[in-house]
């Protein structure tokens, strides 16, 4: 699996211009005015891995195939928006369906380009956003709540589990704090993520900077991070610019430009690698003579959870993964040196998989 994140922002922030460059499309309007995108935008890209290339040389792979990222580029959000302003709750519903929310926010000046407050100060824009999310989840709750209520008279244990987790995230929100703030226990970790809340996802700060400022950032992106690392969430600074640049250019030409930026990767790969972190997802990969394939999982993921990630049957059969560090796999040639060095381990039920491992899942059909 991959994971679905959300970019998500005021309007004319930079949140279209930086999804067609990270989807390399242009299906999303980009355009120097409110709500250009009026439906969602979803696209897919294949997450770079250099490990993956380097496991299809040495196993001479006929085909490389990544773990895929979909991007889903929500509609610029305006505040009122939780009551119906700008375009209202229908686009608020669409970030109850995605993993995580990148916050896009305006980071650069620029008297070309309207700022729907007429003013830059990114923090402020945040905090907007958050705001219609929480009252939005504020009236969620209120009404779920009330529909419970005949269940718990009857003592419905679920209604029960239901209404307490409610009550929990609602008293948080009452105090002006996001419901992702609310400890749960490991018994009600399932239950709470089904309510879905939108101030439950996992939130990373995009800052959107000019594009000599991609490197260090400014006093704005400052802010930014000073703004996250209180609320314990991340940040990265991009350039949607440059980032729209490098879409157009073939890989080599791409690498030339941005080591004359003076970046060493672009920022595909530093918001897939924050968001991975967010998630708190790993990568594993099977690897042969016809495709060598990267697979994410969730870090903690027991062997036999692992394998259904490719098909359901790998998992309910499963007798063993056998298995080799990515270190291993390279510093042996490959399968046949890994085993020559005795470097393959066979591995139960309870194997927990770790980041970089090669496997190969045996099961019974």
């Amino acid at each position: 699996m991959g994971f679905k994140m959300g970019i998500v922002g005021l309007p004319n922030v930079g949140k279209s211009t930086l999804f067609n460059a990270l989807t390399k499309t242009a299906s999303a309007q980009a355009a120097n005015f409110p709500f250009c995108t009026i439906e969602p935008n979803v696209g897919e890209v294949g997450v770079p891995d250099a490990r993956l290339d380097q496991l299809a040389e040495i196993a001479k792979s006929k085909q490389i195939i990544p773990t895929r990222m979909t991007f889903v580029d929500i509609a610029g959000l305006v505040k009122g928006a939780s009551k119906g302003e700008g375009l209202g709750n229908q686009f608020l519903a669409n970030i109850r369906e995605v993993d995580a929310i990148a916050h896009v926010l305006r980071c650069f000046e620029d008297g070309d380009v309207t700022h729907v407050e007429g003013r830059v100060d990114p923090v402020a824009d945040a905090e907007t956003i958050e705001t219609e999310l929480m009252l939005s989840d504020l009236e969620s709750i209120e009404k779920r709540r009330a529909n419970l209520v005949r269940k718990l008279k009857g003592n419905d244990k679920d209604a029960q589990q239901q209404d307490r987790l409610l009550a929990a995230a609602q008293a948080m929100l009452e105090d002006g704090k996001p419901a992702r703030l609310v400890e749960v226990d490991a018994d009600d970790d399932k239950a709470w993520r089904m309510l879905q809340l939108l101030t439950t996802k996992p939130v990373l700060y995009v800052c959107n900077v000019g594009e000599s400022e991609s490197v260090e950032g400014n006093e704005h992106s400052t802010k930014v991070a000073e703004m996250a690392a209180a609320q314990g969430n991340s940040h990265v600074i991009i350039s949607a610019q440059i980032e729209e640049e490098i879409s157009q250019l073939e890989a080599d030409e791409a690498q030339m430009f941005l080591e004359e930026m003076g970046l060493q990767e672009a920022g595909l790969d530093r918001l897939i690698r924050a968001g991975y972190d967010l998630l708190h997802l790993e990568t594993y990969f099977t690897v042969g003579p016809k495709e060598a394939r990267a697979w994410t999982i969730r870090h903690g993921t027991a062997a036999p959870q692992a394998a259904g990630v490719i098909h359901g049957d790998f998992e309910k059969g499963f007798i063993r993964a056998e298995t080799i560090a990515f270190d291993d796999f390279i510093s042996s040639g490959g399968e046949s040196g890994a085993k020559e060095a005795g470097k393959v381990r066979a591995e139960g039920k309870s194997y927990v998989v770790k980041d970089g491992d090669v496997l190969h899942f045996l099961f019974n059909t």
